[in-house]
């Protein structure tokens, strides 16, 4: 395999905590779009969560309620369908992106309105992606850039041909640590070769078994626009 090609369950297993993650790309008969996201927990409050699916997306919600105790930058909505575009994001910056699209502006324009997560002290990088229908997509990541926590550092990245079989891995964290430390330069290049449900099966069964929380995962029909899905949640609703 080459060097600047990924194996994605390798990447997971060796890593216990690498936050929150997106990976965008195309299947390896170039017939459907391939859409992942996870998120991971060390809190409490924050592994005290499940995906819900929406009428646009899903949602991250409470798995018991009375043990929520703060449901700032943990409860938003990570996958949403919008302008005929699917944005996927780590945050509540998924409402700022449709917002923009829906007025014909760019993800560009809306994440230059955000910044990092002001969760101290790890500052947690916003991460963001957006598929657009004819399955060309684009990833970017918001970074803290000074020890005083007041400049941002953003970056985007364009794919505007997908190659079948291959799909870029973003995430907030470069691992576990105290405090974590960002993600480091460009989006991984990772291999997608298998069908949907052993695709969603293997990311599950490589992400660490006590920090990860939940896994969505949604294959798209490029030429009908109709789509899979999986849903994996450690706590069952």
């Amino acid at each position: 395999m080459s060097k600047n090609v990924f194996n994605i369950a390798d990447e997971l297993v060796s890593n216990t905590y690498p936050g929150r993650g997106i990976i965008f790309g195309r299947t390896k008969d170039n017939k459907k779009d391939v859409i992942a996201y996870f998120i991971m927990g060390r809190s409490g409050n924050s592994r005290n969560r499940v995906f819900v699916e929406t009428e646009d997306g899903i949602r991250t919600e409470a798995f018991d309620p009375s043990r929520m105790t703060d449901p700032s930058l943990i409860i938003y909505h990570p996958v949403r369908v919008c302008a005929g575009r699917t944005v996927v994001t780590n945050g509540d910056q998924t409402d700022t992106i449709c917002d923009y699209l829906r007025q014909g502006k760019s993800y560009i324009d809306a994440l230059r309105t955000r910044q990092f997560e002001p969760d101290a002290p790890n500052y947690t990088s916003r991460i963001s992606g957006v598929i657009n229908e004819d399955g060309s997509y684009s990833l970017s990541i918001l970074k803290n850039f000074t020890s005083d926590r007041t400049s941002n550092k953003r970056f985007f990245y364009e794919y505007d041909k997908p190659v079948p079989g291959l799909g870029h891995f973003i995430h907030t964290y470069l691992c576990d640590g105290d405090p974590l430390l960002p993600f480091r330069g460009e989006p991984k290049c990772v291999r997608i070769e298998l069908p949907l449900q052993e695709f969603a099966d293997m990311m599950w069964d490589s992400l660490n078994e006590q920090n990860k929380i939940s896994l969505f995962v949604r294959y798209i029909d490029l030429e009908t626009g109709k789509y899979e899905q999986v849903i994996k949640n450690k706590h069952v609703k």
